[in-house]
């Protein structure tokens, strides 16, 4: 069975402003000077699945930067969704465009804006979990060991170890999906050791996931179904996604499902929510101040900087902020209010959006 991949590449990008524009969020950008989050996506399968078998799912704002990112994909294989509906439509948007090419097909679903600095392990997992849904009637999920009790993730609730001799990474059988729990459920997740961190990659058989489709999303399994005998699916798609409600592939599928399994990930993984989260991977001085670019500092600790222009940047004693120069904006936060950094973009002018 052939090996497929979905990417999905269709976020918004306001927790990175001012870097970061409704046409080129953080999955478009590179944060890091290794490539653009999405660029590293699609290379992370390589060897994996082949480039005419990767397909990516985006937006009508963003679909230009995505076709000028990954040239080497036939053009068929970049799709703008024509309305937002939330992850199951995208999914099984995915699902069906596959389904049209190899009806029998092992698929993956990754999303675009996650850091993956260990491609080989992730490839090394991927393939066995790929060859894992050509032998069993299951879903699976790359879930990933929880270092923290974090209370902003969904967390995979997982039993028995799966017994196949033909697997070399451990795989648990699905108990239950979990939302986003209190600060104190989470800590009592954290301790239990038998959850992982719901990271939003999945893997299946497609014959598969369409009977299960059927069985508990029949609105989605009859838009695959239609897709798929439809003459002319660039108009299918424009006139029937968007009728689709609205829904996440957990709620739709995931947690309905009539056997789930759940691979734990051997690779580091961050999802890079925030500058804070940029600043992990920045050079830091002795003062704990992270840089993308020439800095001179006194009196000053625990900063964030980044200039999208390497501009030389100095800070007197200030400590925890958040800057971040792109020639035509500035942004100065503090480190504490990282979070509201999304909800003051509205108040921005059109041209800065």
């Amino acid at each position: 069975m052939a090996n497929y991949a979905l990417i999905l590449a269709g976020g918004s990008g306001t927790r990175f402003w001012p870097l970061s524009r409704n046409a080129k969020p953080k999955q478009l950008l590179d944060l890091f000077g290794n490539g653009t989050m999405l660029r590293q996506a699609v290379g992370r399968l390589e060897g994996l699945v082949p480039a005419e078998h990767i397909f990516i799912l985006t937006n009508a704002l963003q679909e230009e930067e995505v076709r000028r990112q990954v040239p080497e994909l036939p053009h068929d294989n970049i799709v703008a969704e024509p309305a937002r509906r939330d992850t199951a439509p995208a999914v099984s948007l995915g699902i069906a465009l596959i389904a049209a090419k190899d009806p029998q097909a092992n698929m993956i679903v990754i999303p675009s804006d996650s850091l993956i600095l260990d491609d080989k392990a992730f490839r090394a997992l991927a393939e066995d979990a790929l060859s894992l849904s050509s032998r069993q009637a299951a879903l699976m999920t790359i879930g990933i060991r929880p270092t923290w009790a974090c209370p902003s993730y969904g967390y995979i609730e997982r039993g028995a170890e799966l017994e196949d001799s033909a697997l070399s990474h451990h795989c648990y059988e699905v108990l239950r999906f979990r939302e986003k729990p209190d600060a104190a459920t989470a800590e009592q997740y954290l301790a239990s050791g038998n959850f992982s961190w719901n990271a939003g990659m999945f893997i299946w058989n497609v014959a598969h996931v369409r009977s299960q489709l059927a069985k508990h999303a029949p609105e989605l399994a009859d838009f695959i179904q239609r897709l798929t005998e439809s003459g002319d699916i660039a108009s299918f798609i424009a006139e029937e996604f968007a009728k689709l409600t609205p829904i996440s592939i957990d709620f739709a599928l995931m947690e309905k499902a009539d056997r789930v399994l759940n691979f734990e990930a051997t690779f580091d993984w961050d999802d890079v929510g925030s500058w804070i989260s940029v600043g992990k991977y920045l050079q830091k001085d002795a003062a704990s101040n992270a840089t993308n670019t020439a800095l001179c500092t006194q009196d000053a600790s625990g900063n964030i900087v980044f200039s999208a222009q390497g501009k030389q940047v100095a800070l007197v004693g200030v400590e925890d902020l958040i800057v971040v120069d792109t020639g035509d904006a500035l942004l100065v936060a503090h480190r504490d209010q990282a979070d509201k950094i999304k909800s003051i973009v509205s108040q921005l002018p059109d041209s800065l959006v």
